[in-house]
């Protein structure tokens, strides 16, 4: 049977005749299959509520799995507890179960629900109101976040048993105003953080100064709740629970949830030019797959790195498939679309009406999708937890998924496409915070100032508070009587300060096609390179060009358009050391970590045709510059490698080591690769030599570039084996770039110089 016009009866048929197909298998460099796993069950606990086991047994649930019952014995005792299983495992039942018999038990109590974002707590409502009704109980459960009509607002904060939010709704609408909450924090027994693998990096770091503000209120009246956190698999998940809450905790991670056989093929698009290096686009691959996936009736994920690539592979498969199927049952899903289309997306994916999702991580957290069969990974997610976690959007109830990943031409994703063993038999990343970054500790410490007075012999977090004091006492933020501080500014400082980015303001975008009608937002750091003038903005796969960008005001007016091209722009960057913390040298390379001021400014676009790739025009960008002041790593080559090189050479040398540097940088990091930097200058104003430059992109710092100052031998050895095993001749996309970027020689000019600094221990 002929793969392109044959349709196989089922997805297992489907993967035999694909194993047939030379012209796929020929890229695929592994196949892994994952056996089906049984469940492993107890029955429900005798003590719980005679209306609770009947509302559960209605749903179908007779038993629990093991980890379920550990968990709700954990917090019966008394424990903080988190619950580390895989995607659709049942972790709601773990905080769900010792929430509502505890409810039943006492009326008075109260629940605390914290998600990262505002579609899985309306999820979760949805849920907990089933069960409520199945248990034919009174219990108020309700969500507050920005869409909540004022109206209601007064209802929650009097009435509400269970109040579902998120740390942005926390820390800006309920800290500030506890007074409307007196209820909720005398009575509140329970925190419930789910997603705590979402709590990393800058909004991690964020989120636990606003747990430390959350305890300090409830203590205040008297309350002393109890922490039920719940995880996807990462590799630190009990030294991370405890940071993120300041308290010791239990861990339960004996999944007893069954699991449907999972094929996982890695899948290297054929290379098109060896002499080059150049390998067919990955998201012409990841089409064709999606493709033949949604061809066979089955209903597919395709997970993409940027937003840009969502709507490309949109529209690239709306019109594959358009005499198949009609256009509405392939969509689109990212942050930047506004809440009631996702919901609906959402809805659609649930009941089988909407076949094929494209999607940015946006997906990845366990919003309520219903059951996928095949889920496409465009590139490499960046880490392994996240892979898992994709990956897990298909499969969920006991049947067999597969999930491709489609290797793009970056570095890491050919390290670990080729690397099979590194994925499989490594354990997930660390989730990395820094609760105690100063910039990110003041903002808290004022916010929490505003709440309520602190008094000597206070702490908050692990920094002194009496100079944080003196210092706002200083700067007329603070007022001091006796022993104690006051707030004395006329605003609440939490207006101003945003959990989730560096940048305090989204950008929003109207579309002045018909009418004025908002398409979504983009955040501050990114406006100047994907909202600038003359910038093509796809959504939902329709295309819009950038008319107009009101800076001052956040706005960008946008009209719908239909060409053939997209646009990516150029931003150039000076930086500046302020300050040098530690210094080592490793070989002829002087290593060194600090402060660093960088000034980004966007310079010129260029027009990217679709399909082909190839550039077609540019235009400038005339927009200001940002500051940011930031913790760096750089290392400098010596006088002598210098001196070897003419300045051209030299240049594209270090372009080369830069462009691999920065890709495998995240083998390290739990991050995105754009929440680090990395330039590299010919000759750096500060070391007077060659030298190559990483930052963090965050105010301060979040310890990205320190952790990459202590793994630096590391980080290059890889480098240069990298750079070593590629089979181009002088330079490509996988290893130091494409020729036009670091020239004939760019990647011997580059291995000569990694093995001449003999860094590499």
């Amino acid at each position: 049977m002929n793969r392109w016009t044959g349709k196989a009866s089922g997805l297992q048929e489907w993967l035999d005749m694909l194993r047939e197909d030379r012209e796929v298998m020929d890229n695929v460099t592994y196949w892994r299959t994952v056996d089906a796993k049984d469940a492993s069950s107890v029955p429900l606990p005798e003590e719980l509520h005679p209306k609770l086991k009947k509302a559960l047994q209605d749903r179908g649930v007779d038993q629990l799995y093991t980890h379920q019952e550990e968990a709700f014995r954990a917090v019966r005792a008394g424990h903080h507890v988190v619950t580390v299983t895989p995607t659709a495992s049942g972790k709601t039942l773990c905080y769900n179960l010792p929430v509502l018999q505890s409810l039943l038990e006492n009326d008075e109590g109260r629940a605390l629900y914290l998600f990262p974002t505002k579609a899985l707590a309306q999820d979760q409502v949805a849920e907990l109101q089933k069960l409520a009704d199945l248990m034919e109980t009174d219990l108020k459960t309700h969500t507050y976040d920005g869409d909540t009509p004022p109206t209601v607002r007064q209802v929650v904060r009097n009435a509400g048993h269970i109040v579902v939010t998120n740390p942005d709704m926390l820390h800006s609408a309920i800290l500030p105003h506890h007074t409307k909450w007196v209820k909720l924090f005398e009575n509140v027994r329970y925190i419930i953080i789910d997603e705590l693998h979402a709590y990393r990096g800058v909004f991690g770091s964020h989120v636990a100064n606003v747990i430390r503000r959350l305890k300090r209120i409830c203590r205040f009246y008297g309350s002393n709740p109890q922490f039920i956190c719940a995880s996807a698999t990462i590799d630190n998940p009990k030294e991370h629970a405890e940071r993120l809450i300041g308290e010791s905790v239990t861990l339960v991670d004996n999944n007893g949830a069954p699991m449907g056989e999972k094929h996982f093929v890695f899948y290297n698009p054929p290379v098109v030019n060896r002499q080059l290096g150049i390998r067919r686009s990955s998201v012409l691959e990841t089409k064709k797959l999606a493709g033949l996936l949604l061809k066979q009736g089955v209903q597919t994920i395709v997970f993409a790195r940027s937003r840009v690539r969502v709507e490309l592979l949109l529209t690239y498969l709306q019109e594959l498939i358009k005499d198949k199927v009609n256009d509405r049952t392939i969509r689109g899903y990212r942050g930047g679309y506004l809440p009631k289309l996702r919901r609906e997306i959402e809805r659609g994916l649930r009941s089988g009406e909407i076949r094929g999702v494209v999607s940015t991580n946006a997906l990845e957290l366990g919003i309520d999708i219903g059951q996928l069969q095949a889920c496409v990974l465009n590139g490499y997610p960046g880490t392994i937890a996240s892979t898992w976690q994709q990956s897990g959007r298909a499969g969920r109830r006991h049947e067999s998924s597969v999930t491709f990943m489609v290797a793009s031409s970056n570095p890491l994703d050919q390290y670990m496409i080729q690397n099979p063993d590194f994925f499989f038999n490594r354990p997930p990343e660390r989730a990395l915070i820094h609760p105690d970054n100063l910039l990110i500790l003041i903002d808290h410490v004022k916010c929490a100032a505003y709440e309520l007075p602190f008094s000597a012999g206070d702490t908050f977090g692990s920094e002194s508070l009496e100079d944080m004091m003196e210092f706002l006492v200083e700067e007329k933020v603070l007022h001091r009587a006796g022993d104690r501080w006051f707030w004395m500014e006329q605003s609440f400082p939490a207006h101003n300060i945003s959990l989730r980015t560096a940048a305090q303001e989204n950008f929003v975008i109207v579309d002045m096609t018909s009418g004025h009608r908002v398409l979504g937002e983009v955040d501050r750091f990114s406006a100047p390179t994907l909202i600038h003038e003359e910038a093509i903005y796809i959504h939902e796969g329709v295309q819009y060009q950038v008319e107009k960008l009101d800076y001052p005001e956040k706005k960008a007016y946008v009209r719908e358009v239909n060409v053939d091209y997209y646009t990516d722009a150029n931003l150039a960057v000076e930086l500046k050391v302020l300050h040098v913390d530690k210094e080592r040298q490793a070989g002829d390379l002087d290593l060194q970590y600090g402060e660093l001021t960088v000034n980004a400014k966007p310079t010129i676009f260029k027009k990217i045709r679709l399909r082909t790739h190839e550039n077609i025009g540019s235009g400038p960008i005339h927009l200001p510059e940002e500051e940011l002041h930031t913790s760096g790593y750089w290392f400098a080559f010596s006088e002598e490698a210098a001196a070897r090189k003419s300045k051209n050479e030299m240049q594209y040398a270090l372009l080369g080591i830069a462009n691999v540097l920065v890709h495998i940088a995240p083998l390290y990091l739990m991050c995105d690769p754009f929440d680090i930097r990395v330039v590299p200058q010919v000759k750096a104003v500060h070391t007077q030599r060659p030298t190559i430059y990483f930052y963090d992109r965050y105010p301060g710092g979040i310890g990205l570039s320190e952790r990459l100052y202590e793994v630096h031998d590391k980080l290059i050895s890889q480098a240069q084996s990298l750079i070593e095993s590629c089979t181009c001749l002088s330079g490509c996309p996988a290893c130091v770039g494409p020729i036009e970027e670091v020239g004939l020689l760019g990647k011997q000019q580059a291995l000569q110089l990694l093995q001449e600094a003999g860094g590499v221990k």
